[in-house]
């Protein structure tokens, strides 16, 4: 096929005992072309392949790209730069110099218009997870492919597995989706159809900034010299009309029924591959609830669910990390018989206070849980196992208070492990709400125990989030422990009438020490930790518990209508936790 003009040349060389080829074209089925870099073995032969496909430019160097990150993450885990030069370290991809020599393939794509492929920008579309079928079926047929191919990769690289995985190409054999969504509704952009607005901030930062066209003004690859973003200068205008953008993207579709949204939700159950679904505790917001519903409902009979903490991507380099993955890709990309078909489904690292402890279980949510319910009594603001005698009700202005309901000093130890929810009575003066829950712990001085997120170093427990025009639920999905919103279609609220809301509380584990309080917050804005600035900021927003998964859009939330007053009736209400017995 006749490439485009403005290709560049592949170029290939020997260097830090890989084959490298750079830039080499991958042509889609409409003609357009993408380029991606090959890792490869010295020794001649066929191997399996772990494959990555996205936008943040597979020539940029991970400690260039983002400095405070791999700072961080080289200073708290060394064990990351052993064996390697990192010269090939890239944003939330596999670095090749840990697994080309264990005798894999390391194929990175930049996806449509991202990076060196031209092409219009489109993030996690139906043509996105076209191109990446495409690019998966091009491994499988290359000289040096055995035409088994593994996906690996966090957050972007994890949530586009979900995606072409449901498309079921014919030489996919395992995926690895490490933090990622597979629900790009509930998941990412809008929580509890409350519009995130962590995307519109991520685009200009990470994707239009290695958008295709920067040519002589993006930065360099440094093994290369070549730019990360193409060989020709467009302007920005044209760089823009190359986009979609993301932000009216969103204010436009508010419904899961909208077609923009069913193209980019996965077809999960249509998932036959072997999965090995890698989640965060502290990742509310985007980089836990995909992971634990794509093991749930992913249609394999061969998948595998582990959840840790720490920071965001962490766990995807460390030798932990590494050597869970490879145990997987070996057992199903090379037929190793190395005990991985015997492991029990679900591996668990359980948050305590000061550490993590490993541990193995059977299914998820955990059979032996003892789900209880915590009803509110606005009378003392407390938490009980006992419902309240009377019915009484609490108001909270939306845009500055918040309601906390606070247990008594816990008897014993206890392990709070898995899904939650909230049912809710409430009213609102105004035609909607949108309510804000918080899973919190105190120790016994009053002071709130925080734990490092994915994203944020001082976040809680969970999170969970409604907007109350969203209440209907689809009755085919939901638990007890679970709700699940239908999301098709907006039922405003009759001012000062009361209605049962039902609230999804995003999973965790947390094992709480005796003499400390568990409580619940609710309020009509993001949560707030309360700890004095200056805080660290990404994005240019201050990581105040949330992180970048804030809920400020202005036209999403606009003042008349989500800054009324919202009443709490307490006597049926109650927050429902999944207490774990010791075994």
């Amino acid at each position: 096929m006749k490439l485009i003009s403005d290709t560049v040349a592949p170029r290939c060389e020997r260097r830090n005992g890989l084959v490298v080829e750079w830039d080499v074209p991958i042509a889609m089925r409409d003609g357009s072309v993408l380029y991606c870099d090959v890792y490869r073995p010295e020794t001649e032969g066929r191997y399996p392949v772990l494959m990555s496909h996205g936008p943040y430019a597979k020539g940029l160097s991970f400690a260039e790209g983002y400095p405070a990150q791999w700072a961080m993450l080289t200073r708290h885990h060394p064990e990351i730069t052993r064996g390697t030069t990192t010269e090939f370290a890239n944003w939330e991809t596999a670095d090749p110099e840990r697994w080309v020599p264990f005798g894999y393939v390391c194929v990175r794509v930049d996806s449509r218009g991202s990076g060196m492929s031209p092409g219009y920008v489109d993030p996690f579309s139906a043509q996105e997870t076209q191109d990446y079928y495409d690019c998966i079926e091009w491994a499988a047929e290359q000289s040096w492919s055995t035409g088994k191919i593994g996906l690996a990769g966090v957050s972007y690289y994890a949530m586009n597995q979900w995606q072409v995985a449901g498309l079921k190409p014919p030489h996919l054999a395992a995926i690895c989706p490490f933090e990622g969504a597979s629900d790009y509704y509930r998941d990412a952009v809008r929580h509890g159809g409350i519009m995130s607005t962590f995307f519109v901030r991520w685009y200009p930062m990470q994707v239009t900034n290695a958008q295709f066209g920067l040519g002589s003004r993006g930065r360099k690859n440094p093994v290369t010299g070549r730019s990360i973003a193409g060989n020709v200068d467009l302007s920005d205008d044209e760089r823009a009309s190359n986009r979609t953008d993301i932000r009216a993207d969103y204010l436009a579709h508010q419904l899961i029924t909208d077609q923009f949204f069913q193209d980019r939700i996965a077809k999960l159950e249509e998932i036959e591959v072997p999965v090995l679904s890698c989640g965060n505790w502290g990742g509310q917001g985007l980089h836990l609830r995909g992971n634990v519903e794509g093991f749930v409902r992913a249609g394999s009979d061969r998948k595998w669910l582990e959840l840790h903490g720490l920071e965001h991507w962490t766990e995807f380099y460390t030798d932990y990390g590494v050597r869970l993955q490879k145990q997987f890709f070996d057992h199903f990309l090379k037929g190793a018989d190395n005990g991985w078909d015997r492991r029990p489904p679900v591996l668990l690292q359980v948050r305590h206070l000061d550490r993590f402890v490993e541990r193995e279980e059977h299914e998820w949510p955990l059979a032996r849980t003892e789900w209880t319910k915590f009803y509110l009594n606005s009378r003392d603001m407390s938490l009980s196992t006992t419902p309240p005698a009377a019915t009484q009700e609490v108001p909270f202005r939306a845009n500055d208070e918040v309601l906390t309901f606070r247990s008594v000093p816990l008897e014993r130890e206890t392990e709070i492990t898995g899904p939650m929810m909230a049912h809710l009575v409430a009213a609102s003066t105004t035609t909607d709400a949108d309510l804000f829950l918080t899973l919190r712990v105190f120790d016994p001085s009053g002071k709130e125990v925080l734990f490092v997120g994915a994203v944020d170093p001082n976040a809680p427990v969970s999170l969970g989030w409604l907007r109350a025009s969203h209440r209907k639920l689809d009755p085919h999905r939901c638990e007890p422990y679970r709700p699940v919103h239908a999301h098709d279609e907006l039922q405003p609220l009759e001012p000062g009438e009361f209605y049962d809301l039902d609230v999804e509380i995003w999973p965790s584990s947390v094992v709480v020490p005796k003499g400390y309080v568990i409580a619940l917050s609710i309020g009509g804005r993001d949560y707030d930790n309360g700890l004095p600035e200056p805080m660290p900021q990404i994005y240019g927003v201050s990581q105040r518990g949330c992180s970048v998964y804030l809920h400020d859009d202005d036209r999403d939330r606009p003042d008349g209508t989500f800054n009324g007053t919202t009443t709490i009736r307490t006597g049926d209400a109650y927050v429902m936790l999944p207490v774990i017995p010791a075994k």
